[in-house]
């Protein structure tokens, strides 16, 4: 069983809703993105979703874009961000580890060269933004073989017919994008999501987790009570954008943690 499925397992035994949050790799700089990281499973996080900067995003709103760019200009690479990774796992060998990003610096890379070194880093898990069904012998499948997830977004616009095709080589979970647009951009509400919420998780028989548009403890809270997971990451990457202590950073995400076990 992957760690992504032992968490889900282990907090449905528990009735708790999984939270995940999203950081961007290297942003402002390597070291305190990675004490970041290394701090948020002690503040209530059950999966890390990690972002791997890229010069173009295309479903990223402005505080995921700029905090991309700082990162990026603080010297971050594909190479630093599975480093992090390695670097983790040190410390912690249970927390679920998701890369989030797009598919040109994998690409570059080689499919291949980066499959290995993620497994061996530690990954668990990718949600690859850019990359279709259409397009899964590219990385979809050879992730699955090294026992990597390969997690779909789903989105308000996924209808009947194009669900099943989304589903097909899906594992992990589900990423429910719970607004149509780009991170940060709107509030997400619960009750317009629990209906498809709902028809995912019987279609696919995975957990759906719901991002984009979840900001504080009140909000994570309400999309607790219908999904199995609550992403927050503009929310948290605003947050460590300020300059604050890590400490203080990890305080907000603990709020938001307790929010959505407390549901």
């Amino acid at each position: 069983m992957s760690r992504i499925a032992a968490r889900f397992d282990d907090l449905k035994a528990e009735g708790k809703t999984a939270f995940v949050a999203y950081i961007m790799g290297g942003d402002p700089d390597y070291d305190r993105s990675l004490e970041l990281m290394c701090g948020l499973p002690g503040a209530g996080v059950d999966v890390i979703e990690l972002g791997m900067p890229f010069t173009d995003p295309m479903a990223d709103g402005e505080t995921i874009q700029l905090a991309g760019q700082r990162s990026l200009e603080g010297g971050q690479t594909l190479e630093k961000t599975l480093a992090m990774v390695r670097t983790f796992r040190e410390v912690d060998a249970d927390t679920p580890i998701v890369i989030m990003g797009y598919y040109n610096p994998i690409y570059s890379r080689g499919v291949e060269r980066f499959v290995a070194e993620a497994s061996e880093a530690g990954v668990d898990g990718l949600i690859i933004v850019d990359l279709p069904p259409e397009e899964d012998d590219e990385l979809c499948l050879p992730a699955r073989a090294a026992g990597i997830d390969f997690i779909r977004l789903a989105t308000p616009t996924t209808d009947e017919k194009r669900l099943p095709k989304v589903l097909e080589n899906t594992s992990g979970f589900v990423y429910y994008v719970s607004v149509t647009g780009i991170t940060g951009a709107a509030a997400a509400v619960a009750g317009d999501v629990a209906p498809d919420v709902t028809r995912i998780r019987d279609a696919g028989g995975l957990p759906v987790v719901v991002g984009f548009g979840i900001r504080t403890p009140e909000a994570a809270a309400e999309m607790a009570r219908v999904a199995d997971g609550v992403v927050v990451g503009s929310a948290i990457v605003a947050e460590n954008a300020t300059g604050k202590p890590v400490d203080e950073v990890l305080s907000f995400v603990r709020g938001l943690a307790d929010g959505t076990h407390g549901a």
